[in-house]
């Protein structure tokens, strides 16, 4: 990736700053950002997580990379490629993701930032095949694999290591995307 980060027509997707740890911890600390998860995250839990997404893009050429809206700068979230835990099922993976501030919500910033994501990976990294997954009631995320072309085959969904046995964000579907059906689209 360019020091300066990847561009799409709305967003830019760059290195993290010192400066976007105080609206990350706030927009990990809204309940509604975070209702898919099993709890907001504390300011030193979200700054933690800053600093390894800094540290994986520094080893691996690629993050969750903070987003910025291109027109104003204005910070907005992450969206980016992450190694998926060792613990899920169909390790080892490649992940796209985005966590998107509430006023940015319903905008196509998600899709846009994840396209982008997907080409970088598809094409500078050579990659085969990227992933995406969520608890299955996270219909908004669900979408979203589904405007990128992601495939979901009910026999990949899991049960999610890191959440409590029974909690209802504990089964998770997994969606998938191949470099070949990335280049047919």
């Amino acid at each position: 990736m360019a020091e300066s980060g990847l561009h799409t027509e709305q967003l830019t997707l760059r290195p993290w700053r010192e400066g976007d740890k105080v609206p990350f911890a706030a927009m990990n600390a809204d309940p509604v950002v975070m209702e898919f998860f099993p709890s907001v995250l504390t300011r030193a839990d979200s700054d933690g997580l800053v600093d390894r997404f800094e540290q994986e893009r520094v080893a691996r050429g690629f993050c969750p990379w903070a987003v910025e809206l291109r027109e104003s700068g204005t910070f907005i979230g992450f969206i980016g490629l992450h190694g998926a835990p060792d613990s899920v099922p169909f390790a080892p993976a490649i992940e796209v993701g985005w966590r998107l501030a509430r006023p940015f919500w319903g905008r196509g910033f998600a899709t846009e930032g994840a396209q982008g994501a997907l080409r970088f990976g598809f094409y500078a990294l050579g990659l085969d095949e990227i992933v995406s997954f969520t608890s299955v009631v996270n219909l908004r995320s669900r979408r979203v694999m589904e405007r990128l072309g992601m495939a979901r085959r009910p026999e990949d969904d899991f049960e999610h290591p890191f959440v409590t046995e029974g909690h209802v964000l504990r089964p998770h579907v997994l969606y998938r995307l191949s470099a070949a059906d990335w280049r047919l689209r």
